[in-house]
């Protein structure tokens, strides 16, 4: 009896450790999805940019890599894995991707748009999965072949010297970004843990304050991106921004049960180099970044 006891006690306090221990087989979706992605302490991250569109904002052609970036964040086990992510979508693929997720149990957390003015008119779709991780993987994979989102492995990135606004911004932020695909981007993690479903979120699977930039004609760059906000960082952020004439151009949010409560602020603006850095840098004066 005693016997049956440590047994059961067993699985239920000390399997769960050892299955979620042992990780994700990357190469199972590398294999399903057609490409690879980047490891993240236990994170997986996958990217489905939108190479396919021409989006342009007033006079900027936006690149994939500052606003137009889908992706899938899986972590957890190979029996037991959660992905969660936001796909970029025109508004006529919408639906289709929604009721293609929805059939696989997956939860929409939003959908929303994160710039304004822009042509055509782009969505952004956040989602929750939850199962073994090659049925996730088949699953998102189903619903992105229900629109024009490229598939398959990518070409690989043109490396290229980073632009000469790239060390005023970095210099201003007084961070180090990360140059591709003509995109100057950062990744500023909250400084208190970010907890949905039961797990801690990390930077990989969207709970960063996520800031590109790009250049945007002579001697100018734009910059859009999210600021991960609790309440009462919100009306500070704004009044920053709109102190430097950086647009808000959305706030709402992006999951369903996170702890603390999160609001996602988008923002747009084309200026100097030193300009844009130096409201960026005053609405991050607002936030508790690490």
């Amino acid at each position: 009896m005693f016997k049956n006891y440590l047994v059961t006690l067993f699985w239920i306090l000390i399997v769960p450790g050892i299955l979620l221990a042992q990780g994700l087989d990357t190469a199972k979706i590398d294999e399903v999805l057609g490409r690879s992605g980047q490891k993240s302490g236990d994170v997986y991250r996958v990217g489905f940019p939108r190479t396919d569109l021409h989006v342009k904002v007033g006079d900027v052609e936006v690149r994939p890599g500052l606003a137009l970036g889908g992706w899938a964040a899986f972590s957890g086990s190979d029996d037991h894995a959660m992905v969660m992510g936001d796909l970029v979508l025109l508004e006529k693929e919408v639906n289709p991707v929604m009721l293609k997720l929805r059939a696989a149990n997956f939860d929409i957390t939003a959908v929303h748009n994160h710039v304004l003015d822009e042509t055509p008119q782009v969505l952004y779709m956040h989602y929750l999965g939850h199962g073994p991780v090659v049925e996730l993987a088949k699953s998102l994979l189903a619903a992105l072949s229900v629109s024009q989102t490229p598939l398959g492995k990518p070409a690989p990135a043109q490396a290229s010297e980073p632009a000469a606004f790239v060390k005023v911004v970095e210099d201003i932020l007084g961070a180090k970004g990360t140059w591709n695909g003509g995109v100057l981007g950062f990744g500023i993690p909250r400084a208190e843990p970010i907890i949905e479903d039961g797990g801690t979120l990390t930077t990989p699977q969207g709970v960063a304050e996520a800031i590109n930039f790009q250049e945007a004609g002579p001697g100018k760059i734009a910059t859009t991106g999210d600021f991960v906000l609790i309440a009462s960082e919100v009306n500070p952020v704004i009044s920053a921004l709109e102190a430097h004439d950086i647009q808000v151009t959305a706030l709402h949010m992006h999951m369903l049960t996170e702890q603390p409560r999160l609001f996602f602020m988008h923002f747009w603006s084309v200026g100097s180099p030193d300009a844009v850095a130096q409201g960026i840098r005053a609405a991050l004066e607002n936030i508790h970044t690490k």
